[in-house]
């Protein structure tokens, strides 16, 4: 490498196609990168060909683009995030199944499902609707909110979304 007035520059890797640098070049190109200078029997201290080499990938700036992965967030569906809201309530994937028949029979999974003749509203069918306020104050249009309500409705007045389809069986209600 070629070291000349504060430029640095590459040349092809051959031994006999490098031009020769001057021992004070090569001191102060070690100096300006930190490396630490190999002594040499008359000519003071001089830098190695790996130091050399190891000084001059210092100097040359680096420039790569950072990937970055734009990640169009995925919405999820009531039912999946009801699947993943499961654990929190201490029930197996298995209540799911009763869940789910529970809530497609009630409102078709819809957030905006309502009854004019009872005021029951959400996924859910709260009665009013306006309960779930205690769960969000969103809980008119977001699926989370009262899918969180529902469940802690469920698990507050029947323990399981199994024993709640079994009481909306008997009585058409939960």
């Amino acid at each position: 490498m070629a070291a000349a007035v504060g430029t640095v520059s590459a040349w092809p890797a051959s031994a006999a196609a490098q031009p020769a640098a001057s021992a004070g070049q090569v001191r102060s190109l070690a100096e300006a990168f930190g490396a630490q200078p190999q002594a040499s029997r008359d000519q003071g201290p001089v830098l190695d060909s790996v130091s050399a080499a190891s000084a001059v990938a210092k100097a040359k700036p680096i420039k790569h683009k950072a990937k970055v992965k734009h990640h169009k967030a995925k919405k999820l569906t009531p039912k999946q995030i009801a699947r993943r809201m499961l654990k929190s309530f201490h029930w197996t994937q298995w209540q799911f199944r009763w869940l789910n028949l529970l809530w497609s029979r009630e409102s078709s999974w819809n957030v905006y499902a309502s009854n004019p003749y009872s005021g029951a509203y959400g996924i859910p069918q709260a009665v009013p609707g306006s309960k779930m306020a205690s769960a969000g104050a969103d809980w008119q249009r977001s699926a989370r909110t009262q899918i969180r309500w529902g469940l802690d409705y469920i698990k507050s007045r029947y323990g399981s979304p199994h024993v709640a389809w079994e009481h909306e069986l008997g009585t058409g209600w939960y």
